[in-house]
């Protein structure tokens, strides 16, 4: 179905009409009112026929007509499409204290440091989110929204490859991670809610403990995933030799448990990036919210037609009546 953006500039068609109509202005000088190009100028050619005098009114007139439909701007309008609305909405709450940093993870055969594993094997869950939105929130001392709800999985994915140890301080502030989440998920009324907790430690600071977020989540129907970082053996060099030590023996495990089973998530253990491929398999089991069916009608542009057609038209005029004496001599 053809339609027009600005039908009101169809108002504009007997415009060169009101000018014909106006009342000339006297002048009893003997130059002309309007100079013409030379071009529009041909005294050999005849227009004794009533034909040939009204040839150029049509030709103008059919111009500025073709003009109008142009500037009218004339669209197609193609047949409803659907749009998927079905997706999930989800905030990834990364852990920047300063046990980040421990080597201990093991990456395609490299031994690297708990923060650049996550970068990469999260970085690839975000990539793989299509039609998801997501919020990401760094928290070490305090908790920060470095990007809020959002479609743009490049952005979030930008934005966690550029987060840096000691960007936000030292410890670490699980409670005030989690009341951060709680107060960006509470302007959505109609939505899954998930939060997705990667941490290595222990809540050491921040203004809110575990347990009053805790409450938060419940209370907001939120579901904590939570995920715990870090490897169970670690080889450490020291004066007496290679010695056998657990990295994360701060990882305080019962309480990211107690939060993801009391909000109906699930806690896991990521010893490395093997481990955080679970994360794929829950978020493909997760159930996603279903929205309004929205509709889409897509529009193509049509301007170029009339506003060619007055191109060839006008141009294809100036030509004939240019090469119309040539083409007598040569007759």
């Amino acid at each position: 179905m053809i339609s027009f953006a600005w039908p009101w500039l169809f108002l504009l068609l007997p415009l060169p009409l009101l000018i014909y109509w106006l009342p000339r202005k006297r002048n009893n000088r003997t130059s002309a009112a309007l100079r013409i190009p030379q071009l529009l100028i041909n005294t050999s050619v005849n227009f004794s026929t009533q034909a040939s005098k009204k040839s150029p009114l049509i030709i103008l007139s059919l111009c500025w007509l073709l003009t109008v439909v142009a500037l009218s701007q004339p669209q197609w309008l193609g047949d409803a499409i659907d749009i998927p609305t079905e997706g999930r909405e989800m905030m990834i709450a990364v852990d920047l204290s300063g046990s980040m940093q421990i080597e201990d993870m093991n990456l395609h055969g490299n031994t690297v440091n708990r923060l650049d594993m996550l970068k990469v094997v999260l970085g690839d869950f975000i990539e793989r989110r299509t039609g998801d939105r997501l919020g990401l929130i760094l928290f070490a001392d305090d908790a920060y929204m470095q990007t809020p709800m959002t479609f743009d999985r490049k952005t979030v994915k930008q934005m966690l490859d550029e987060s840096v140890l000691g960007l936000v301080g030292r410890k670490t502030a699980i409670g005030d991670a989690i009341a951060l989440a709680v107060k960006r998920f509470d302007a959505k009324q109609k939505s899954n809610k998930v939060l997705l907790l990667l941490t290595d430690g222990q809540n050491t600071a921040g203004k809110i403990t575990p347990e009053q977020a805790l409450e938060l989540a419940i209370a907001k129907d939120i579901t904590i995933y939570s995920i715990g970082i870090g490897a169970e053996v670690m080889l450490q060099q020291s004066l007496f030799g290679t010695r056998r030590v657990n990295p994360s023996s701060e990882l305080d495990e019962q309480t990211l448990t107690k939060l993801a089973l009391q909000t109906g998530g699930k806690y896991f253990r990521a010893k490395d990036s093997q481990g955080m491929e679970l994360i794929y398999s829950l978020l493909d089991q997760l159930e996603p919210v279903e929205q309004d069916q929205q509709q889409m009608r897509p529009l193509t542009a049509l301007f170029y037609w009339p506003l060619s057609l007055a191109f060839i038209l006008s141009t294809g005029y100036l030509i004939a009546i240019n090469l119309s004496p040539f083409i007598r001599r040569t007759i």
